[in-house]
């Protein structure tokens, strides 16, 4: 796995992207390249983002959505430009969300898991607050997060404990291409859908499909102000969830 990207979908992020950090971001024998989708923005973000590329070393390229189409939309085309142009080639391509709320520096250990675990396709992180890690949540998010969580464990009858972190990681396979090549039909809760294809395109049956998916426990974790997240939001994920539900019927594993 000598190349690794990320994909940072942006949508007026002009006040929260931290430039030293992007600029920084390294991966300590692997090349590391950033796929910044600015997704229609109007701000001033993608001035900002043309000064990360300039001051970067490593590979970084910038994406433009000529309106905004939501992050599912922006995810997407970073994710399938990244598989075509490394197309033939090993390596893994995840996505990040641009307020940094999981440090770059957590990468590393998803790239371990991949490394160290043939099975496993998906790396995804987990909010989980363990003692000896830092998970910084303000208190209603994370409830409401957990009703979601179970709700969506439900939909998927996938024991997760956590579908949207905004980091994730994919070894670049034909059954994860697959995963990605449709539009997605949520914009928000875009990643259980994600799931759901991944369980349902994977070559090996169900319980092959599900050994594939990996969560791992953040150290650090920060939540960032800004959120784009609006109450209408909850109503309509709850509405996207029985629409992934009935697209996506799960097969029952048969477990030795």
């Amino acid at each position: 796995m000598d190349r690794v990207t990320v994909v940072v979908p942006c949508f007026n992020e002009e006040p929260r992207l931290d430039v030293e950090a992007f600029v920084a971001a390294r991966l300590a024998g692997r090349e590391l390249e950033l796929v910044f989708v600015d997704d229609g923005s109007t701000d001033g973000t993608r001035r900002v983002l043309e000064e990360i590329r300039s001051r970067r070393e490593g590979p970084t390229t910038i994406l433009a959505q000529p309106t905004n189409a939501g992050k599912a939309a922006a995810v997407r085309r970073g994710v399938l430009d990244a598989i075509d142009r490394r197309r033939g080639l090993e390596g893994a391509v995840g996505f990040w969300d641009a307020d940094l709320a999981t440090p770059l520096s957590e990468l590393a250990a998803f790239v371990d898991v991949l490394e160290q675990r043939p099975e496993v396709d998906v790396v995804i992180g987990s909010r989980v607050k363990l003692m000896g890690r830092t998970i910084e949540r303000r208190a209603w998010r994370h409830y409401l997060g957990r009703v979601f969580a179970t709700a969506a464990s439900m939909a998927l009858e996938l024991p997760i404990y956590d579908t949207q972190c905004g980091a994730k990681l994919f070894r670049v396979t034909p059954a994860i291409e697959r995963a990605f090549e449709a539009p997605f039909l949520a914009r928000w809760i875009f990643d259980v859908e994600l799931f759901a294809r991944v369980l349902a395109a994977h070559p090996g049956g169900p319980l092959a499909a599900e050994r594939s998916i990996y969560e791992l426990p953040l150290e650090r974790w920060a939540d960032v102000h800004g959120s784009k997240v609006k109450p209408v939001d909850v109503a309509r994920a709850a509405f996207d969830l029985a629409r992934i539900r009935a697209r996506y019927p799960r097969r029952r594993p048969t477990r030795p």
